[in-house]
């Protein structure tokens, strides 16, 4: 039975019917319709661990395509992705993205030919409740005139409390639409949106985790783990932490910044330190049996000009970020206490390390469209392509921190910024198209990403006591615009930024 509202329901019981009509020939050849009809049981709804991610469960043909809408209202203007039932016969999919303490509805919906949609009936589900205090006090504005990209924006959050977030999302106006409680110790750093819908993150200092929206741990590489595997192919580092970020290349290895202390002693220039803290790469290859094994190593020790060190040695490069390039397979490394972004030939593997060219203040690239030294990035984090194109002539944003800025312009030096650089590999130069400063002074953390409308998004912290963190949303371009900004008032954002919506593929 088709009721009005275009739901599938057979009587007496809770289901889904899915009805085909088939033409039957006879043998006068006149021909007459009859149905078909396949009866499937209705979904079913139930809690996670999480208090606002639902688990929607179906049992259909294997390879039938679902995915799940939902709302406040019938209307259902939110969906998940679209995935297909296994072979079991059984599909789970989270409902995530729903304000605390609320009544959604939901129904899952299986496409059909010529456009056509099956709906399961509505089901209810409330959220439950979020501790306050481990809820960001977070306000957004949209500037007059101005209209942002949609989507949501991700908060890598430094919040106090024994089960407060580390991992949130919000809407454009503000409200915790989703987050991960984390255990006291644990330290979210580099969150990422992994193809097959799960976030990949490095919890700080001892392990790199794979977690599913609900929050579930579904595989992780232990820092012990990755010790005993580099000692059994004989490479005796001593690994301190796993450490700022971590991405999942396209061949599915995971590949992450660690660091490491090296003697004082055995390095030009160095005196009067007893360790030399320095950082290193290593690309973890998943065994399909819950163990990861390094199949590419990189030491900074072995490849940066060690008697430069603008920040001095116990700290002495900091690496902040790491950015794979699709077009040659090379990555690469912000180095926060160097101020540069250097290119290292990794070649997906098979590069032998060696550093291709060095951004920035005294690197290779000769600086346009600012003045040098002053306009170059410093004590930077959080750069990003924003071209489709990796190499050669591209573009890279960067947020630079600006500490320690040299050469003053009307002593003019404590202010952060978001910038975006067209850089050429070939001339090695560095042109500036997008300057973008609020009158704000980040001296720690943020990053600088481009949108899929063309404008460009940047997250100052601006310190405590006096103040916490402000993402902006800003036009492209020679006269920036504000155009939205999110302020949190009681936790630090050490990162932001803009996803579609919590699935893979879909925008909402």
């Amino acid at each position: 039975m088709i009721d009005s509202t275009g739901n599938f329901t057979a009587p007496s019981v809770t289901q889904t019917t899915v009805i085909a009509a088939t033409a039957v020939s006879h043998r006068d050849g006149s021909k007459s319709a009859s149905a078909m009809i396949t009866v499937y049981p209705s979904g079913q709804v139930t809690a996670t661990i999480n208090p606002q991610v639902a688990l929607y469960t179906v049992n259909l043909p294997s390879g039938t395509n679902v995915f799940i809408q939902y709302s406040t209202d019938t209307s259902y203007n939110l969906k998940t992705w679209t995935q297909p039932v296994p072979a079991s016969g059984t599909l789970s999919l989270y409902v995530a993205g729903m304000l605390a303490s609320t009544q959604y509805h939901m129904r899952a919906v299986l496409p059909g030919v010529n456009g056509t949609m099956l709906n399961d009936v509505d089901h209810t589900f409330t959220t439950q409740a979020v501790a306050p205090a481990a809820v960001p006090a977070v306000t957004a504005t949209t500037f007059a005139g101005m209209t942002p990209q949609p989507g949501i924006e991700i908060l890598n959050l430094l919040l106090g409390g024994a089960t407060a977030p580390q991992l949130a999302a919000f809407d454009l106006s503000g409200n915790m639409i989703w987050s991960v409680p984390q255990t006291n110790g644990v330290s979210v750093e580099g969150p990422h949106l992994l193809p097959n819908g799960h976030f990949l993150y490095v919890a700080s200092p001892g392990a790199i985790r794979e977690i599913d929206l609900a929050g579930n741990l579904i595989q992780q590489a232990p820092g012990a783990q990755v010790q005993a595997a580099l000692a059994n192919q004989g490479i005796n580092w001593t690994l301190n932490s796993f450490h700022h970020d971590v991405i999942a290349l396209p061949n599915g290895h995971w590949i992450v910044p660690f660091n490491m202390y090296e003697p004082c002693s055995s390095m030009p220039g160095c005196s009067g330190t007893t360790n030399v803290l320095g950082d290193g790469i290593i690309d973890l290859a998943p065994q399909g049996d819950g163990t990861f094994l390094p199949v590419w190593t990189w030491r900074i020790f072995d490849h940066l000009d060690t008697t430069r060190a603008p920040q001095g040695y116990a700290d002495w490069t900091h690496s902040n970020a790491l950015v794979y390039s699709p077009d040659d397979g090379n990555l690469l490394l912000s180095i926060r206490s160097q101020s540069w972004i250097i290119k290292i030939d990794y070649e997906n593997g098979t590069g032998d390390g060696h550093i291709l060219w060095h951004l920035g203040y005294q690197g290779d690239f000769t600086l346009e469209g600012g003045t040098d030294p002053y306009d170059w990035f410093y004590m930077q984090h959080g750069p990003s392509f924003t071209t489709a194109n990796t190499t050669g002539q591209f573009s890279l944003a960067v947020f630079d921190n600006g500490n320690d800025r040299p050469k003053c312009i009307n002593n003019s030096c404590t202010f952060s910024r978001g910038v975006n650089l067209q850089i050429d590999e070939t001339a090695k130069t560095a042109t500036i198209l997008t300057d973008y400063r609020p009158n704000k002074y980040s001296f720690w953390g943020g990053n600088s990403e481009l949108l899929a409308n063309g404008n460009l998004e940047s997250d100052f912290n601006t310190g405590s006591p006096t103040g916490y963190s402000d993402i902006f949303e800003f036009t492209a371009g020679n006269n920036p615009q504000p155009v939205w900004k999110l302020e949190t008032s009681n936790a630090h954002a050490y990162r932001g930024f803009r996803l579609p919506s919590l699935y893979p593929g879909v925008q909402w």
